[in-house]
C-alpha cells in the first residue's frame, strides 16, 4: 500500500504495510539512518523522532496511522555543512562518545527547548531521563543541550 506522508518537509509515498513501524520505514524505505533501532519496546529512546514537533518513539508508531502529520528526523534538522545549533551543541562539547543514543538525545532535547527555550539543569535532566546512554556521556549531553538553550553552544 502507498501511503502519502511528510518527511522532513517532502512528501514521500512509500509503498509498506500500514503496521509497518514508522522507524523501519525511515530507515529501509527512506534511507534514513538518524533514528535507530534500539529496544524496539519505546523505552530507549534511539528511535525518537519529532512526530508534529513532539518527541515520539518511531519504532512503536505504525506507519499507517501518521498520514497527514509531519516527521521530522535528524536528518530534517540540519546538514554536515550547516547543523542545527543544537547539533553543532552536540558536536562542540563532543557529546556522542559512541553516537548510538545521540538521535534520541538530540531529537528528545529539540521539542524540549521549542516549549521551554530557557530550562534549569533539573528539567533537561527530567526531559532526557528515558533517553538511554550506555556510555556514559550525560555529563557532556547536558552541557550541550543547556549550552544550546542558552544560545551559547557547549562553551556554556
Amino acid at each position: 500500500m502507498a501511503l502519502s506522508l511528510k518527511v522532513n518537509g517532502k512528501t514521500v509515498a512509500p509503498e509498506v504495510d500500514p503496521t509497518t513501524p514508522l522507524l523501519y520505514v525511515l530507515r529501509d524505505s527512506l534511507g534514513l539512518k538518524g533514528p535507530r533501532f534500539g529496544c524496539g519496546l519505546g523505552q530507549c529512546g534511539a528511535c525518537t523522532v519529532l512526530l508534529d514537533g513532539q518527541a515520539t518513539r518511531s519504532c512503536q508508531v505504525p506507519v499507517g496511522t501518521i498520514q497527514g502529520h509531519a516527521v521530522t528526523t535528524l536528518e530534517g534538522l540540519g546538514t554536515p555543512e550547516s547543523p542545527h545549533p543544537l547539533q553543532q551543541a552536540f558536536i562542540d562539547a563532543q557529546a556522542a562518545q559512541c553516537g548510538y543514543c545521540s538521535n534520541g538525545m538530540i531529537m528528545t532535547a529539540k521539542a524540549f527547548l521549542d516549549k521551554n527555550p530557557h530550562p534549569s539543569e533539573a528539567q533537561v535532566r527530567q526531559a532526557l531521563a528515558g533517553n538511554l546512554c550506555r556510555c556514559g556521556t550525560h555529563m557532556r549531553i547536558m552541557k550541550a543541550v543547556l549550552g544550546a538553550a542558552s544560545g551559547q553552544g557547549a562553551s556554556a
